[in-house]
């Protein structure tokens, strides 16, 4: 879970830098749009909806985007149609990677990844290949440096929580994905702040990797994630301290 924490934390970095290019607004622009076309277009009945907006308004994405994304989902105005596609395979040194998308053209999605996986020496596989190696399970993320680490377990557990870590000034909180929303709000309800709640693929086992090869694989991840397509990237890789720090 450590690994999946800071790669997280890589991810949410380079987000920061897309959204100042306005880059991060498409893929989060989709996301809105299949969330509301799957569940409504209101976020208090459809939490994927909610997560959705709120990560959006975290990257100050303006409101009239967010609407307008909305709208496409729920059939208001016409637009794109998205489908969610994933795709499975091995990086270097045999990590794991799964590689969650949203695309309205499956032939230049599936191009574009295998492409990414080719240069980066690893290798796109089949359906299921190393899906085992994960649990999805319901992450809540809030802010430490706020909030007695007790009382957030505490609050957490009698919620539904399964488990809550503390690292790089964070309590990850970890839960069965039907007790998301349970333990979202008995959280806010005791008055800790969420600063994040999504449904993720935690990995089971990890792969150590370091030196060259912890580098290429961070390369490999960062390529998939620069992807219009890609909304997601997961891996079960274990590496050097220094190695993440750095990247």
């Amino acid at each position: 879970m450590a690994g999946h924490s800071k790669w997280a934390n890589i991810r949410h970095k380079k987000a920061a830098q897309d959204a100042k290019r306005g880059k991060i607004f498409t893929k989060l622009a989709r996301e809105i749009t299949v969330a509301a076309r799957e569940g409504g277009g209101d976020p208090e009945k459809n939490p994927r909806l909610r997560a959705a907006i709120e990560r959006a308004r975290k990257f100050n994405m303006p409101k009239e985007n967010i609407e307008r994304a909305i709208k496409r989902g729920t059939g208001e105005i016409a637009g794109e149609t998205f489908e969610e596609v994933t795709y499975e395979g091995y990086g270097p040194g045999g990590v794991a990677i799964i590689v969650k998308c949203l695309t309205d053209n499956r032939n230049r999605t599936a191009a574009e990844v295998r492409h990414a996986f080719s240069k980066h020496g690893g290798n796109l596989g089949t359906s299921g290949c190393v899906s085992w190696m994960f649990e999805r399970k319901g992450v809540i993320v809030v802010p430490a440096d706020s909030y007695d680490e007790e009382m957030v377990m505490l609050t957490a557990i009698d919620a539904g929580a399964d488990d809550v870590v503390s690292e790089d000034g964070k309590f990850i909180i970890y839960t069965q994905p039907s007790e998301l929303e349970t333990v979202r709000k008995g959280l806010i309800d005791a008055g800790i702040e969420v600063e994040e709640a999504k449904l993720d693929l935690i990995p089971t086992t990890t792969t150590r990797v370091e030196g060259e090869t912890a580098l290429k694989v961070l390369k490999l991840l960062e390529a998939l994630e620069d992807l219009d397509d890609v909304q997601e990237v997961y891996s079960n890789f274990d590496m050097p301290e220094e190695v993440m720090n750095n990247a």
